[in-house]
């Protein structure tokens, strides 16, 4: 019985995985990122003073959301419907796509991995993680209004 009743828990979730829409999901993980670097600007800007616990926090969330971000799964063919700002150059260099992304997954990981200990190193590491966003927004990113 238990295992009746864990196959049917695990079919209900794959099959609610597949419905999720890539698209809000893709959308979440961008504006956490956004808020998160928001967070970061706010120490390099000086409207806030440094504080390594939460520069770090910060850090290990972008990280773990570059983490999530898989172009197959969260860019397939035809997810850009509605006020989508993906480029229809995912679609034509998926290859050039994933290669963005997996510099932006290395160099999160590595502003991780080593927090910056005052505002210096911090727009030291913000230079390396922030030109990623950069470089893929102007690549494969519509802008809108």
């Amino acid at each position: 019985m238990r295992k009746l009743i864990f196959a049917i828990s695990a079919l209900a979730l794959a099959t609610s995985a597949s419905f999720a829409d890539p698209q809000e999901e893709r959308e979440a993980l961008m504006k956490a990122n956004g808020r998160a670097m928001g967070a970061l600007s706010a120490y390099v800007k000086g409207e806030k003073p440094f504080d390594a616990a939460d520069v770090l926090a910060q850090l290990n969330k972008i990280s773990e959301d570059a983490q999530k971000m898989d172009a197959a799964m969260l860019w397939p063919a035809g997810s850009a419907t509605g006020n989508s700002e993906s480029s229809p150059k995912i679609w034509e260099d998926p290859a050039g796509f994933q290669a963005a992304i997996d510099k932006f997954k290395t160099d999160a990981a590595a502003a991780a991995a080593a927090p910056p200990a005052d505002v210096d190193a911090l727009k030291a590491s913000m230079g390396a993680v922030g030109s990623n966003c950069g470089t893929c927004h102007e690549a494969f990113r519509i802008k809108k209004g």
